[in-house]
Formats: structure tokens, sequence, C-alpha cells
């Protein structure tokens, strides 16, 4: 049992990179099986990110001078990582406002250099831990929650009921490392 989960969470952790990156079709098979959601929707998150990630990293300001992730589920857009001006973080909020189907997004970015790669593989770990942890207890739908870490702040988004809610927000505040956990839940009734 703790080997499959082991794999479970590998293969959970992976997830996040895999749409990030531009997954091939395989790849994207990987989260289809955790996420619960229809394809179409999975699809449509994808290209949102895929969109959104592509016009920042065709800017050439944004390549030695950032570290910007692009996360997106049900059409809301999640900007998380390090910029190191407002300008540059506002240029890539714009460019996730002005990008079809995006219904909102919350800007995270913060101003400073971009993070070491140490801090990057931490941030990893967490993610792991806490997918884990949602893996492993009984009554949560984890496959409804999409976990992201970023210089130890974990955000939590997905279509949950605020007990759903409540449970995943306590897992996560009681992994190591995490130093703050925000909620961008879309509540069912």
């Amino acid at each position: 049992m703790k080997q499959l989960l082991l794999m479970a969470a590998i293969i959970l952790s992976l997830q996040g990179c895999i749409f990030v990156a531009g997954a091939a079709a395989g790849a994207a098979g990987v989260a289809v099986v955790y996420d619960h959601r229809k394809l179409e929707k999975i699809a449509l998150d994808q290209k949102i990110a895929n969109s959104i990630y592509n016009q920042i990293h065709a800017t050439p300001e944004f390549r030695d001078n950032t570290h910007i992730e692009v996360t997106c589920f049900n059409q809301v857009v999640l900007l998380t990582g390090e910029a190191i001006s407002p300008q540059l973080k506002q240029q890539a909020d714009g460019f996730a406002r002005h990008t079809a189907g995006v219904t909102k997004v919350y800007n995270e970015i913060t101003i400073k250099g971009p993070t070491s790669s140490l801090t990057h593989a931490s941030d990893s770990w967490i993610t792991t831990k806490i997918k884990t942890q949602m893996l492993a207890t009984k009554g949560l739908a984890s496959g409804t929650i999409k976990v992201v870490t970023e210089n130890g702040s974990v955000y939590l988004l997905g279509i949950v009921s605020r007990e759903q809610a409540d449970i995943a927000v306590d897992i996560a505040r009681q992994v190591a490392g995490v130093q703050r956990v925000v909620k961008i839940f879309q509540y069912t009734h």
C-alpha cells in the first residue's frame, strides 16, 4: 500500500509541471486519471494555461527577470512566482486577463528575483506530501482539488463543498514547510 501511495504521489506531483510545460497527449492522460472533471474542461484549462505561459515566455524581458508559473482550473487562472518589477507582474496579469476563456485571475506573483532550484524542489516536495495526504484521507474527493506550492505558500484550487475545503486546508496546514495556505475554491451548494 505504501508503494502505491508513493507512486501516486510521484505521478500527482508531476501533474502541475506537465500542464505548465505544455504536455504531450500521453502525459495529459495521467492528469485525467486524477482530475475528475470532463475531458473538455481539462482540455480548455490546458489550452488557457499554455496560451498564457507561451505569451509570457515569448516576451524577452520575462526570460531572465521572472519565474512565473501559470495554473488554470475551471477557467480560473492562478499566476505564481516572482518578477523583478511591478511592471512585469502587471504585464503577466494582462496576458492572463486578455486570454480567451479566462473567467477570473488571481495574481500572486511577488516582486523579487527568481527563487532558487532548491526552493523549487522544496515546493515540489511540499505539494507531493499534501497530495499524498489528501489521497489517503477517507471522505476527501482529492480529485477535485489542485495543489500549487510557490515559495512555501500553498494554493488550493477546485470545485468543492465547504466541508471538503476545510479538510483540504487542514491537511495542507499540517505539512512541514508550509508558510501559508490560500484557498481559491469554487464552492458547490
